[in-house]
């Protein structure tokens, strides 16, 4: 099993951290160390000062594929989640200005929740599927499918150009507005529509 994520695929989450606008998805890799499951509490790490949340919806891959045409993608995947890509910003920073790569700041242990997923019958309309994250209880980010520059069939078909799709791997498929640090002692809630999904504490 793989997590393959992807950048700047919503506009606002662009602007607000100054990036460059993408002419085509922006790919990066976790281990499945990074994975955190059942709700388990995510544990600050001390190389790092300024943790920020990500939330996202994930796509769950449901057979091998690839070099996967466009209108052939929604084959592929089955099931939908939700998922926080933790980023260690400050360290993300410091890579990026040296002309690094940033797998330390994205991809470290645990930089990963994902909730339990939802079969695609649940999704009348996929273009149009509310998700957002409470931090204490309150809205930190909150997007819609409609604001992605990239669609989920775009991203699938993308990705198998590069990468062999496997059965269980897992596609974050970007980030609204909203994105900050987390402390220690924060509990986030994770949504997709008004069902909360993923509910966990950092540690």
């Amino acid at each position: 099993m793989k997590i393959i994520a992807i950048g700047r695929n919503y506009a606002e989450h662009i602007a607000e951290l100054q990036n460059e606008r993408p002419t085509e998805p922006v790919v990066f890799l976790k281990p499945d160390t990074a994975l955190l499951k059942d709700n388990a509490p995510f544990y600050h790490p001390s190389f790092s000062q300024d943790i920020h949340h990500e939330v996202e919806l994930v796509l769950r891959i449901c057979k091998e594929g690839k070099h996967i045409e466009p209108e052939f993608a929604h084959k592929y995947y089955d099931q939908i989640g939700v998922g926080i890509d933790f980023t260690a910003r400050d360290l993300q920073s410091e890579l990026k200005a040296k002309g690094l790569p940033w797998e330390k700041a994205k991809a470290f242990n645990g930089s990963a929740p994902v909730s339990g997923f939802l079969p695609m019958e649940h999704f009348p309309d996929k273009q149009h599927i509310d998700f957002g994250l409470k931090v204490n209880g309150e809205w930190r980010q909150q997007g819609n499918t409609s604001l992605m520059l990239y669609d989920f069939d775009y991203l699938v078909a993308h990705v198998s150009h590069y990468f062999t799709l496997k059965t269980g791997d897992l596609i974050f498929t970007g980030t609204p507005k909203g994105v900050a640090a987390v402390k220690v002692g924060d509990r986030l809630q994770a949504y997709i529509g008004e069902e909360c999904l993923l509910d966990f504490e950092v540690k």
